[in-house]
């Protein structure tokens, strides 16, 4: 890529060394610098992540130094950036400083995205930057992506509206974060412990604690199933459905835009709730035949899976191989850096149109997957709506190959790749046909039915074909009736089957990633889901994140798949009353307002003074409460005090570690390298990733010593 004018120097900065070599190879530099490569009249030049953070409260004024509610809230006339405390960033962005002071032209080739493009700009304002700024906007880090992005470098202004909701973000999080944790330990905690607070992290912990209580607080009732055995085929007698059930689907129905049932569908049975009921019932089919009453046949088709979008990828990765949020946003963003992936912190599951046409390219790259792409080679590839889009895609497409052969990734990346694959792979391929059977028979005036299904074509499932089947009931369902005639008649043997209601299941990171994408609301319905993004709490970049801070915080735990929140958890939970704080639907309210704001649909400024006016209520509120509530220490405090007393010299009395969370049972864990993936049983936290030369956890960085050698 030759530049006209060599006398004009243009500066890039990528958001990491790795990218930046990238850049430069398709750019002609060459000569490796230090802490630069320029060559071709490009410096290019990298961040390691931020280099700059949001000033400490005491670097506004001195008073705010000592933690006091008298100087509650803190709210800076005007905000300002610093340098992060690091040597090694301190030397970098002198480099940059230096190259961007001397520039004729700066490239800003960070993360596409809201926090890529706060990284680069408060780097650029802090280094005096007073040239002309282009953006760099690419998907992909494949030689040919890269190409066409400096072929369309856009201006810099384009993307204010994107660093205005990234600064509204960060200001966000400091105002309520610091003021709050402030108020609430100085408020309600005691030996010196610090109640953390935070914009995302409090709903998340409150979705988590709120669940457990449900499940503390469940009542299990008793009621009993009526089912008949007619011709080797188990038929359920037909219950009629709670006013209460009725009006959830009615619900559904409407936010969905789908037509509600009538009442006329609502037939059957009272729910049995007493076994005398049960047994009259009982006794009164056994003493006549079973009567076919009606056979009706349904032909339909099921489209593709949607491609991934983050937490749909993070959802599947948690159900599939148990990795946390955090380690498949690590994996795919390792994919996403060997050129495989595409970028990876998106939220939607469409593609553009113009990828249209490179599709067959990409799927003759997936040379590992010839046995489902051979049949596409040369096809017109199916373009369906529900996968290309234009309107569903704002700054990035959903997660796809990007059809470069993978070399060298790890049995973990191989497993997300392969989920990446065949998602792409499916979605050119026909919808499954299936055909289901209703059953529909009576005896003494009581209705029962069954229904088989039976797949005619299987489209798409080809390509998932070994994979377990999820749904014990879609299981059920999935069985050949036998030939049955309306009017047939016969003998048939009832029973009458005991059952207790059962409670919610407790958060897994995967139902907890999806409960923060609808604002804690349980939808399954993908357009109803799409609905509701809107107003999901945190990003999709930035949720494992906060699951992570809740479980170094040690407000929650692992037990085995299961989120557990511990004891101050709950506690702190409890203590909060203000809701703003601690609502999931509150907090999308400003996730959307966000959102609005990076489309320029909303005022940043005024959102800052809504927020401004939030926190000053919240002290307000918090500052007039005369009762007396503390956080009392809990025993997990205790234990872990007591450890480290044990553990080294006194000194260690005054360094801040964090909280070993009690060790989990040891469980027998599979042999060789089927123990890859699954959860730690030392510290219940991280996976089991394969080494050199022995099995470790993912946890290592953060102090876990489980090791098992080959």
């Amino acid at each position: 890529m030759q530049q006209n004018k060599t006398e004009n120097m243009i500066v890039c900065i990528a958001e990491k060394p790795s990218v930046a070599r990238d850049i430069a190879d398709v750019l002609g530099a060459k000569q490796k610098k230090d802490g630069y490569i320029e060559g071709n009249g490009y410096q290019v030049t990298w961040t390691f992540g931020h280099l700059c953070t949001l000033k400490e409260p005491h670097e506004y004024t001195p008073a705010w130094k000592a933690w006091s509610l008298s100087s509650l809230p803190m709210i800076p006339p005007r905000f300002g950036i610093k340098l992060i405390e690091d040597s090694g960033i301190q030397k970098q962005f002198q480099i940059i400083e230096r190259l961007m002071q001397a520039a004729d032209e700066i490239i800003n080739c960070g993360d596409a995205g809201q926090e890529g493009e706060l990284i680069q700009r408060w780097v650029m304002q802090k280094a005096g930057a007073h040239c002309p700024v282009k953006r760099l906007w690419i998907s992909s880090l494949t030689e040919e992506a890269i190409r066409e992005g400096f072929a369309k470098l856009q201006d810099q202004s384009q993307f204010q509206s994107l660093y205005e909701a990234g600064l509204s973000r960060a200001i966000g999080d400091w105002l309520l974060g610091m003021n709050a944790t402030r108020l609430y330990t100085l408020k309600y905690g005691q030996n010196r412990q610090v109640l953390s607070i935070g914009r995302v992290q409090t709903p998340t912990l409150a979705l988590i604690v709120n669940r457990q209580q449900e499940i503390e607080h469940f009542v299990p009732k008793q009621y009993w199933e009526l089912k008949t055995v007619y011709r080797d085929t188990t038929f359920s007698a037909i219950v009629r459905k709670s006013d209460e059930e009725l009006a959830e689907e009615a619900a559904q129905a409407n936010a969905s835009g789908n037509k509600k049932k009538s009442q006329d569908d609502n037939r059957g049975i009272p729910p049995i709730t007493d076994e005398a009921t049960g047994k009259a019932l009982l006794e009164r089919i056994s003493q006549v035949p079973f009567t076919v009453t009606d056979i009706s046949l349904k032909k339909g088709t099921e489209a593709p899976p949607r491609l991934f979008d983050l937490t749909s990828l993070q959802v599947e990765c948690n159900k599939k191989f148990a990795y946390s949020a955090d380690m498949t946003l690590k994996l795919i963003q390792s994919l996403y850096e060997k050129k495989v992936a595409t970028y990876p912190r998106v939220d939607t599951t469409f593609l553009s149109d113009d990828i249209y046409p490179k599709c067959p390219k990409i799927l003759e790259g997936l040379k590992d997957y010839t046995a489902y792409t051979a049949s596409l080679a040369g096809q017109k590839l199916i373009k369906s709506k529900k996968v290309f889009d234009n309107s569903k895609v704002t700054d990035h497409h959903a997660i796809i190959p990007t059809g470069v052969q993978p070399q060298g990734l790890t049995d973990m990346e191989k497993n997300v790749f392969d989920l990446i694959a065949r998602r792409f792979i499916a979605v050119f391929y026909p919808d499954c046909k299936f055909s289901t059977t209703t059953v529909t028979g009576e005896a003494d005036g009581i209705e029962f039915k069954v229904s088989g299904k039976q797949i005619i074509d299987p489209g798409w499932r080809v390509i998932f074909a070994k994979e377990p089947k999820e749904d014990t009931k879609e299981n059920e369902e999935e069985s050949v009736l036998p030939a049955f005639t309306k009017g047939e008649s016969g003998p048939h043997t009832p029973m009458l089957n005991e059952k207790w209601t059962q409670p919610p299941k407790p958060y897994t990171e995967a139902t907890l990633l999806r409960a923060m994408e609808t604002a804690g609301k349980l939808v399954d319905n993908e357009e109803l889901r799409d609905a509701l993004k809107e107003n999901g709490i945190g990003r999709p970049s930035t949720r494992a994140a906060i699951i992570e801070t809740l479980f170094k915080r040690h407000y929650i735990r692992k037990e085995r798949k299961n989120l557990i929140a511990t004891p101050t958890g709950v506690e702190l939970i409890g203590l909060i009353h203000e809701e703003l704080l601690k609502s999931a639907e509150l907090t999308g309210i400003w996730e959307k307002k966000l959102r609005e704001i990076e489309r320029r649909s909303y005022d940043a400024k005024q959102f800052l003074d809504e927020l401004k006016q939030m926190v000053d209520e919240i002290v307000h509120s918090v500052l007039s409460d005369n009762t007396n509530r503390r956080v009392t220490v809990v025993q997990e405090e205790l234990v872990r005090k007591e450890a480290e007393k044990k553990k080294k010299t006194p000194a260690t009395k005054r360094t801040k570690k964090a909280a070993v969370p009690a060790k989990e049972p040891q469980t027998a864990l599979p042999e060789g390298d089927a123990i890859i993936g699954t959860v730690c049983p030392l510290c219940g936290k991280g996976t089991i990733i394969k080494g050199k030369t022995a099995y470790g956890c993912s946890e290592w960085k953060n102090g876990c010593t489980y090791r098992k050698p080959f």
